[in-house]
């Protein structure tokens, strides 16, 4: 007898359909056909204790053909378990399979039935929903990402002999649903820290606040215990909150690498990712043999944070250079590639030197001569042609340390940031950006105009301070994000003079 229900094989961030053919004849054979990994032809155990542990048994003298269609795609992993083991049930005639058209099913089984949790319960659920499907099945522990998928029924399992039960007709499962418009709105806003932590440092709270208005990428210079990850770490609170869309696609991304939370249904406040600086190249990108998504794509709508930048592996700064400017990145393999999503802002932090003292006001530099320049040399000029906004960090004097004085609070930075983006969002309505960050050359000119008065302020700038030729449009492009915020049409001299203290590292002799 043959029998067919269906299960979603992950690709990228996509999902497709996985037509599970179960047929059983005479014989006494297994075989497992359709493009399995390792790891699926593995399911032949599983499947076999756990149906011989639930009460039913596992076809002797029977030859079990199971064809996983489309057979030209590769099937990774354990979460086709499930399916299969619904399928050799149906096919031997000890359950009904009269449901099988209408869900698709996925889980790992232990050997006593028990289903475990699978990656990428999210993108499963839009694929079924999508294709018409009636409902999902999936693990317990993925029923609320799956749950976000409105207008279709989800049922959270966590026992191969509750599916059957159900299957059957003999038992109700409840559907997981999850209100996402009220928990979204409640929690989109909240995280645990906030700007007003940070005391002094008001300077560069501006250039945050620039950077988010604009989308800018940001580079921190300054001594051990200046404050550079503190303040790094509260970027997220000031940047504009996550929408409906920008949340799904995200949260995909968490469901794909398998990073959601048991009670996380949608991640509803921006990524914020700090890899550590030992991290290679495929970590951070993304790959493997079964490609998986990397930290520039974890932080996707959100923030990636890399302390001690020179620290990093030449190698591994270098493949960020394509995702930074194409906002994707794409994964190529002999007979196919996957593409994950790559919007991040870049903050990055770094000692002036080795010992960390270079340019502080009270302590020496004990860095032999060369040495603070080919320390800086680590950073290639590409990677540095990417960030918009340098800020050298200053250590905070005892006094503001102690203060009690409150300061202003994210909530308040927000609300200028969030219109400013307003202001971006309609400039560049239909042209396939939506912030100050992703003008390109051609385009400078045409939303980036300044007076003759101007021209001569950028000129002396760059002659007197020696700014490369690569400072010229990111100081126009800040420049726009700051006449934004102050709500102004045009760019002024003092948009213009803001904007040019911020190219520190591109001035001529700093690290002499």
């Amino acid at each position: 007898m043959i029998v067919k229900n269906y299960g979603c094989a992950v690709f990228g961030v996509e999902a497709t359909i996985i037509t599970v053919e179960t047929n059983i004849v005479k014989g006494n054979t297994f075989f497992m056909v359709g493009l399995p990994d390792n790891a699926v032809k593995e399911s032949h155990q599983r499947v076999g204790a756990a149906i011989n542990n639930i009460g039913f048994h596992m076809p002797r003298g029977r030859e079990i053909t199971i064809n996983l269609a489309p057979a030209d795609i590769r099937k990774e992993g354990t979460a086709y378990d499930l399916p299969i083991a619904l399928g050799v049930l149906g096919a031997s005639n000890q359950m009904d399979t009269a449901r099988f058209a209408e869900l698709v099913v996925m889980g790992e089984l232990s050997l006593d039935g028990e289903v475990r949790p699978i990656k990428g319960a999210l993108p499963i659920a839009l694929e079924a929903k999508k294709q018409g499907f009636k409902g999902v099945v999936v693990p317990k522990a993925n029923a609320r990402e799956a749950a976000i998928v409105q207008g279709l029924e989800v049922y959270g399992v966590d026992h191969l002999a509750q599916v059957v039960e159900f299957m059957d007709g003999r038992r109700e499962v409840e559907r997981v649903q999850v209100d996402i418009a009220a928990e979204f709105d409640v929690q989109s806003r909240s995280y645990p820290v906030d700007l007003s932590d940070v005391k002094g440092q008001e300077n560069i709270k501006r250039a945050f606040e620039i950077a988010a208005a604009g989308g800018h990428n940001v580079i921190l210079i300054g001594p051990p215990g200046a404050g550079k990850t503190m303040i790094a770490k509260r970027l997220p609170t000031i940047l504009p909150p996550l929408n409906i869309d920008e949340a799904l696609e995200t949260t995909k991304i968490h469901s794909v690498a398998g990073k959601l939370g048991k009670e996380d249904a949608l991640l509803n406040t921006r990524p914020f990712r700090a890899p550590h600086h030992t991290i290679s190249d495929v970590a951070l990108v993304g790959g493997g043999s079964y490609p998986q998504p990397g930290e520039i794509s974890m932080a996707h709508n959100g923030v990636l944070f890399l302390d001690e930048l020179p620290e990093f592996k030449r190698t591994v700064l270098e493949v960020m250079r394509q995702p930074l400017e194409e906002r994707v990145v794409t994964i190529s393999r002999a007979k196919f590639s996957v593409t994950y999503p790559a919007s991040f802002m870049l903050v990055a932090a770094m000692n002036p030197c080795p010992c960390g003292f270079h340019n502080h006001p009270d302590r020496d530099c004990v860095c032999a001569p060369g040495v603070v320049q080919k320390y800086l040399n680590k950073i290639s000029g590409p990677l540095l042609d990417r960030i918009d906004i340098h800020i050298e960090v200053t250590p905070v004097a005892f006094t503001e340390l102690s203060s009690e004085r409150e300061t202003e609070k994210s909530a308040a930075v927000r609300e200028r940031v969030v219109r400013a983006r307003n202001v971006q969002e309609q400039r560049y309505k239909g042209k396939g950006m939506h912030a100050n960050a992703q003008i390109t050359t051609q385009q400078l000119r045409k939303y980036c105009r300044i007076d003759a008065n101007g021209q001569a302020l950028l000129q002396k700038a760059m002659e007197r301070l020696g700014l490369s030729a690569r400072a010229y449009d990111r100081i126009l492009k800040v420049a726009r994000t700051i006449a934004d915020l102050a709500g102004s049409a045009d760019i002024g001299n003092d948009h213009l003079a803001e904007a040019i203290q911020y190219r520190s590292l591109d001035r001529e002799g700093w690290a002499a």
